[in-house]
């Protein structure tokens, strides 16, 4: 049997994730053709067969399914080798890909990630605005700021605290109309939120919420909410940094949002991963103070 190379094994385990040849071509930025050809090519140099084919795609086979966990060691022994060979782990240039929730990444982390750069301009940062939960073991990113605990082996994490997450309303329409004394005076406002979130609060509030302005989308909530729409959530962290924004009900919690510091254990010795991994954890601890 000839030894496949790896791109056929990273073109197997990239249609195992997404389940089709058409998902895993767009994933590998590859041709759908070329992508079946390597599956193909796969087979054909273990000499069995790997996937399926029926009008609803490709089915794994058992044997594809045993393959999976050493397919994924080779996977992340790649990545290494990679991030070994193209990066100089003594030198403050470089560029760094860095992935974050979208409201954190787009309403707390900008600011730091400026002065980060103001200190070391030979680094480049690249933010990958998601909230779901990239795999950087697959070195989808370098660094992780995320709202949940890591669970997979390998990657060094550091939790920095928990968010408070209250009621705020713009100046404007607090005077307009006026702001709430008691929770169960919210239902005469104009309410800014997620729909899926509209029964998480009852525990709470002692009754669910009907959202004047509803999107799925916390960068969208945090616009409405300065734009004065009406009485909406955030982190309180952000709210403190925008003078326009006033507090509702302040004792009131309505969740508290952990964050952890996520990366590779191979990065810490890459002195710019580590500057921008100590960096944030510093600014991301004032911010949860704040």
């Amino acid at each position: 049997m000839a030894e496949p190379d790896w791109h056929l094994w990273r073109a197997f385990l990239g249609v195992m994730r997404a389940g089709s040849l058409s998902g895993a071509a767009r994933d590998l930025r590859l041709t759908q053709p070329t992508l079946g050809r390597q599956i193909a090519a796969l087979e054909q140099g273990l000499g069995a067969t790997l996937f399926i084919r029926g009008r609803d795609g490709l089915r794994p086979t058992d044997r594809a399914l045993d393959l999976v966990p050493q397919a994924e060691a080779m996977a992340a022994a790649a990545a290494a080798l990679l991030r070994r060979a193209s990066g100089d782990t003594d030198a403050m240039r470089g560029r760094i890909r860095l992935t974050a929730s979208t409201f954190l990444g787009g309403g707390v982390l900008p600011p730091m990630l400026a002065r980060f750069h103001e200190a070391h301009p030979g680094v480049d940062l690249e933010l990958s605005l998601s909230d779901r939960t990239e795999d950087l073991l697959r070195r989808d990113a370098d660094l992780a700021v995320r709202n949940v605990a890591p669970t997979q082996e390998a990657l060094v994490a550091r939790r920095i605290g928990t968010a408070p997450v209250r009621f705020y309303a713009h100046r404007s329409y607090a005077a307009r109309r006026g702001l709430p004394a008691t929770a169960a005076e919210l239902g005469r406002h104009s309410l800014i939120g997620r729909a899926v979130h509209a029964a998480r609060v009852r525990p709470t509030l002692g009754h669910d919420l009907t959202f004047a302005f509803a999107c799925d989308d916390d960068l969208g909530l945090l616009a409405a909410l300065r734009a004065g729409f009406g009485i909406g959530y955030c982190q309180a962290g952000v709210a403190h940094r925008d003078p326009e924004l006033v507090p509702v009900l302040p004792d009131l919690v309505l969740a508290e949002i952990g964050i952890w510091l996520v990366m590779h254990e191979d990065l810490r010795t890459t002195r710019r991963i580590r500057a921008l991994f100590d960096h944030l954890a510093g600014t991301l601890t004032g911010y949860l103070a704040e």
